[in-house]
């Protein structure tokens, strides 16, 4: 009888469960643009993914799919249906980095973006790769401020998105001096790897020691401390992220 191959090339093409497969499959089985109010349209919008993702979501949140005051509302704060939205002397901005940015031109004196423009530049940069990168990190790693895990089994294709925020800090922290990544005072850059540091605490990742100092000074600073605060006091949780999957 011939050796059993295993398929290791996962970085490649990752192999799909059945499940994920079947999926996809019966997602396929159905044709026709949800947004349309013909019969195919209608049937998609009914019995294909986009009812299905609308109901996962509105579980997630505790809501019920079908709840129209429910959804007024998020059209109310973000017309994309997608948060954060800041609501600011009758202006509107959603997402991070636009928000970021238009906090920086309303109060640029608060120095959300380093004065020097090679600084600013680079600020920028890293605070667009990590908004818009490191997918295998965040789907490896989900953020839970209310946990702490050991030994947890991390997903091979997050390492590199691990290693390249290590990176990214060190660059920063020897360029600018610390202890934040732009130097004396924090910007927008650590703003958005504040996440970052509190999934690396969260899954308690080894990390190089100027990593670990760069981490301390995030989670102490004041609006870091009010937002673990305010996380671990909401009393409901999704279960399945409470504990970390059995290993097999």
């Amino acid at each position: 009888m011939g050796a059993r191959q295993v398929y290791m090339d996962h970085n490649a093409t990752t192999p799909l469960h059945p499940e994920v497969a079947r999926t996809l499959h019966e997602a396929m089985e159905v044709c026709g643009n949800p947004s349309s109010m013909h019969g195919f349209g209608r049937l998609a919008r009914r019995d294909g993914e986009l009812s299905l993702a609308q109901a996962h979501i509105a579980r997630a949140v505790q809501l019920s799919p079908d709840d129209a005051s429910a959804k007024r509302e998020l059209l109310l704060l973000a017309p994309s249906i997608l948060v954060p939205c800041l609501q600011h002397d009758g202006i509107k901005v959603w997402d991070t980095l636009a928000i970021a940015e238009y906090l920086h031109e309303v109060f640029p004196q608060a120095g959300l973006l380093p004065r020097d423009l090679a600084a600013r530049t680079h600020c920028r940069s890293v605070s667009g790769e990590i908004h818009s990168g490191f997918a295998n990190l965040r789907s490896a790693l989900p953020m839970n401020l209310k946990v702490r895990h050991d030994r947890f089994p991390v997903f091979p294709g997050a390492r590199p998105d691990i290693e390249r925020v290590e990176t990214i800090w060190s660059e920063c922290l020897d360029s600018y001096g610390g202890p934040w990544l732009f130097g004396a005072s924090p910007t927008v850059a650590d703003a958005m790897f504040a996440p970052v540091v509190t999934r690396f605490i969260t899954y308690q990742l080894p990390v190089a020691r100027f990593a670990e100092g760069y981490m301390r000074a995030i989670i102490a600073h004041t609006w870091m401390q009010e937002w673990i605060g305010g996380a671990q006091a909401e009393d409901w949780v999704i279960d399945r992220f409470e504990s970390p999957p059995q290993t097999v």
